[in-house]
């Protein structure tokens, strides 16, 4: 089975103690340093135990992420932003695909135009 990437894991590559603050920085495509400020913050204003109860009950109940989840940086940032924002990256797909498809018109356009000239420049390129 794949592991799917969409999915939370606990980063034990990038852990201090258990990964769930990397697994949270992973996911959200934050950096892991203000991820880490934030929990620390959020349990020394007033959240001291529950802070702890959660984390532990996210160290217990997560997975650890798949050492080749992701390719590539750029495909990580991908999958960030899909985590993040499905509908803005399902629309910047759809932009790329409607870009190659015009390219690909003006190509096809150009290659069965009735051109003489470029129909005959083409014929010898073969």
């Amino acid at each position: 089975m794949s592991a799917s990437r969409t999915k939370f894991y606990l980063d034990k590559q990038n852990a201090k103690w258990s990964g769930v603050c990397a697994g949270i920085a992973d996911y959200s495509g934050i950096d892991v340093l203000w991820v880490r400020v934030g929990a620390v913050l959020i349990t020394l204003m007033g959240g001291f135990p529950w802070t702890l109860i959660a984390y532990w009950l996210v160290a217990w109940m997560g997975t650890a992420k798949p050492f080749a989840l992701y390719g590539s940086n750029e495909e990580a940032k991908f999958w960030q932003g899909v985590r993040s924002n499905p509908s803005a990256s399902t629309r910047d797909i759809r932009s790329r695909f409607r870009d190659i498809d015009r390219r690909l018109a003006d190509i096809e356009m150009y290659y069965t135009s009735h051109n003489r000239r470029l129909a005959d420049e083409i014929d010898s390129l073969r």
